[in-house]
């Protein structure tokens, strides 16, 4: 693997990291009431979601080994251009159902990265 395409993979791993550590201890009600929360989770998707479209355009089947990267890219553009209609519970049951199985494929995808000569 190219150490470009390494990098987004880094970039998404941080930002899912911070992710856990964000709402570590958080239920529902603490995330729908703290709007800085808020902001810093969906901060952290964007981020996800802009290096996993980097990542597609460079090597569209790396990308494929991580299940529904096309519709973590969507989620992202939702984040971005449709910002005041974002559903708070979405966000939420994504960070409790769906950001452990992008944490494990992308650990897993760097745990095999070896530098290209």
């Amino acid at each position: 693997m190219r150490l470009d395409l390494a990098k987004y993979l880094f970039d998404i791993q941080q930002a899912a990291g911070a992710l856990d550590g964000f709402v570590a201890g958080c239920d529902w009600n603490h995330y729908q009431s703290d709007a800085m929360l808020r902001a810093a989770v969906e901060r952290q998707f964007l981020i996800i979601g802009e290096a996993l479209s980097q990542l597609a355009q460079r090597d569209a089947a790396l990308a494929g080994r991580i299940d529904e990267y096309r519709r973590i890219i969507a989620f992202r553009n939702i984040l971005i251009h449709g910002y005041a209609d974002v559903d708070d519970r979405l966000v939420w049951d994504i960070v409790q159902t769906r950001l452990p199985l992008l944490r494990e494929q992308v650990d897993g995808l760097l745990a095999s990265f070896r530098p290209e000569s």
